[in-house]
């Protein structure tokens, strides 16, 4: 298997971008709702919900950037597409569906 790592840093710094992004976006729109907060309660609550649910997508936006910041990292220092528990190769396919891969199928399961 050969790992084209000019065509991996490429996707990883547009999946680093879009999750840039994201993370703007919730985090603007956290600090700036736009719901009327002078809405009656049962609309206040739903406003709460809904920021906690940004909240948690902004979570999860920020550890996926910090997965895909690791994996730009080893591709400078050379350990992209290496397992990190046995050493082998990461499946090819496995990179495409998942970028930011450490471990091969085997110790994924």
């Amino acid at each position: 298997m050969s790992i084209d790592l000019k065509t991996a840093k490429q996707n990883l710094l547009k999946l680093k971008e879009e999750y840039e992004t994201r993370i703007d976006k919730i985090e603007e729109h956290i600090q700036n709702p736009q719901d009327d907060l002078n809405e009656h309660w049962e609309d206040q609550a739903i406003s709460y919900r809904q920021n906690d649910m940004r909240k948690n997508l902004m979570a999860e936006a920020r550890q996926s950037l910090i997965y895909v910041e690791n994996a730009l990292s080893r591709i400078e220092n050379g350990t992209y597409g290496e397992c990190e528990v046995c050493g082998e190769a990461i499946e090819e396919q496995r990179l495409e569906a998942l970028p930011y891969a450490t471990l091969c199928m085997q110790h994924a399961k």
